[in-house]
């Protein structure tokens, strides 16, 4: 902690540097109170920066259900089950399928996500 005491982050070479002490930190294995202790305050410092210089875009519907669909190596045929057919599938990628409340409400529960998310398609 001596060599690299937690100050603000505000700048991107500030960020690189902190993220590669957490990584340092992480990669000696077995932790100490005190390095716990450390890693939380820079991760709070990561996590303040990040918040106000990249915020994470919010998705929702068919942008939502395609990120989901990459994240999880899940292919459109994976939601046949759920949407009905292939064609409902696509036309619902394609934002151009209005999904019933049965369909939002099971999409969410398959992917451990509010319902609330696939509202907007």
């Amino acid at each position: 902690m001596n060599t690299f005491p937690p100050r603000p982050i505000t700048n991107e070479a500030e960020l690189i540097a902190t993220q590669n002490r957490i990584n340092s930190i992480l990669d000696k294995g077995s932790l100490t109170k005190d390095d716990r202790d450390y890693l939380k305050i820079l991760g709070m410092l990561v996590y303040e920066y990040e918040e106000k210089h990249e915020p994470i875009p919010t998705l929702r519907g068919a942008e939502l259900l395609k990120a989901l669909l990459e994240e999880s190596q899940l292919s459109p045929q994976d939601l046949i089950p759920i949407l009905g057919n292939e064609s409902i599938v696509l036309e619902v990628l394609n934002g151009s399928y209005k999904l019933s409340e049965n369909q939002i409400q099971e999409l969410g529960n398959f992917f451990h996500i509010s319902p609330s998310l696939f509202t907007d398609m």
